[in-house]
């Protein structure tokens, strides 16, 4: 287990099809559960207007972004057409109810 592994919470802290944010000195990352349980991490900064992806509405694995509607796949960060781009997954597991967060990908993007 290589990487720079925190603890953000748990998963009684996040509802169902719901988000919150850990701020972080290289950006803000939203951390999503969804109704079925998953769990995923994702750059709180949606590609088109900055818009913040905490504050979308998750549906299925999937979040849309409050200001112009774009949709982003919560597992690999990508847009889902017809627009284009992609939002930057971060590294989390889960160990029981605790949510960790590899914040060494934070760190290399930062420097």
């Amino acid at each position: 287990m290589s990487g720079l592994w925190r603890e953000v919470g748990t998963i009684g802290e996040i509802p169902a099809a719901g988000s919150r944010v850990v701020r972080t000195d290289a950006g803000d990352v939203a951390i999503f559960r969804t109704a079925q349980g998953a769990v995923h991490a994702i750059e709180d900064r949606c590609p088109h207007k900055a818009g913040p992806l905490s504050q979308g509405i998750v549906h299925g694995g999937r979040v849309t972004c409050p200001l112009h509607n774009w949709v982003i796949d919560l597992a690999t960060g990508g847009v889902i057409g017809p627009d284009e781009g992609c939002v930057r997954t971060l590294p989390l597991r889960l160990d029981g109810e605790r949510i960790l967060l590899d914040f060494s990908v934070l760190v290399r993007r930062a420097a």
